[in-house]
């Protein structure tokens, strides 16, 4: 199965329309299957009453500053369109859910810290979209089970990202054998949304199950805002997503029979040789016969050892000779 690749532009468009068509590009380029932005506003995202907290102050300002332009998402999705990637954003709030449905996405995204707000969750879930799900914070059993109650109601396709919410993610806490605990636990797919700084991380989530991955890009780590330090820049993306599909074909299918390109080195193996002479009506021993490379159609294969030991020579052997 391909991996669903999500480039998260996030909030790194800065409120600038034209850093926000090249993160399309960049997207694109890289070859992301599709390029997310994210839907929220200030006042509906966080209360007034919000400490500081993360390293960050006066935060309701702090998104303020981020919100992407609501007007932008149309022109956004029909430049994506354009450059033949899927557009995708996360909505905060019903109104982003109503925005992004009239707009004909094609699935929605519900962030970490979101998917324990039941109430959110079912209002997305009932349009009756495809749905992908960070659990991040939300991983917990009683969550999971919270959530398998709502999607019981709707037709939904749900997909589950494991995922870390710290910004960014210690190598050390991503976890990623967790994805393969949510396969065996759950019957969705299962995929990694990643805020470790490495470009390595997906293509093991990748080699353990993952079928997305979701990961934040920039167009430079230097630009302001909280996002861009622990994003990837865009050769980091490109070459995040080769090697996401070097694990896809690395991962194959189960061995059944030997490859074709195996097959080339097949006399490689082993027959069984004359250790001495030996004459005819001799029996074979460990004293008179072993093992060599190469095996040729007609020999006895060292597979056969144990067989061969003891039996009668047929005729006359020299040192070397193919029994």
């Amino acid at each position: 199965m391909k991996t669903f690749v999500i480039a998260e532009a996030g909030s790194n468009h800065n409120r600038d329309f034209k850093q926000a068509l090249k993160l399309i590009d960049v997207a694109a380029d890289s070859g992301a299957d599709a390029c997310k932005f994210q839907t929220y506003s200030s006042e509906t995202l966080y209360s007034i009453n919000t400490p500081d907290f993360a390293g960050h102050k006066n935060i309701p300002d702090l998104i303020k500053g981020l919100e992407l332009p609501r007007e932008w998402q149309k022109d956004l999705k029909e430049y994506c369109d354009l450059k033949g990637i899927e557009f995708m954003s996360t909505p905060f709030d019903e109104k982003g859910v109503e925005q992004l449905v009239d707009l004909g996405v094609k699935r929605l995204k519900i962030a970490g810290f979101e998917s324990t707000d039941f109430r959110f969750v079912e209002m997305v879930a009932s349009t009756e979209l495809p749905l992908i799900i960070s659990l991040g914070i939300g991983f917990e059993e009683k969550y999971l089970e919270s959530l398998e109650d709502i999607f019981s109601k709707y037709r939904n396709e749900v997909s589950f990202l494991h995922c870390n919410n710290a910004y960014p993610t210690p190598d050390h806490d991503i976890n990623l054998k967790t994805i393969s605990h949510l396969i065996k636990k759950t019957n969705h797919k299962v995929g990694l949304s990643d805020h470790t700084e490495s470009t390595l991380t997906p293509c093991l989530a990748v080699a353990m199950g993952a079928v997305i991955i979701e990961k934040h890009y920039t167009l430079s780590k230097h630009l302001h805002g909280p996002d861009h330090p622990f994003a990837l820049e865009p050769y980091e993306l490109k070459e995040m997503i080769k090697n996401v599909r070097i694990a896809e074909k690395m991962l194959g299918d189960i061995k059944e029979k030997n490859s074709a390109s195996e097959l080339k080195f097949i006399k490689a193996r082993r027959s069984i040789v004359a250790k001495r002479d030996i004459r005819k009506g001799e029996k074979l021993t460990l004293e008179n016969i072993t093992t060599k490379r190469p095996f040729l159609e007609g020999n006895i294969s060292a597979s056969e050892w144990s067989e061969t030991l003891n039996q009668t020579a047929s005729k006359n052997y020299k040192p070397d000779d193919f029994i």
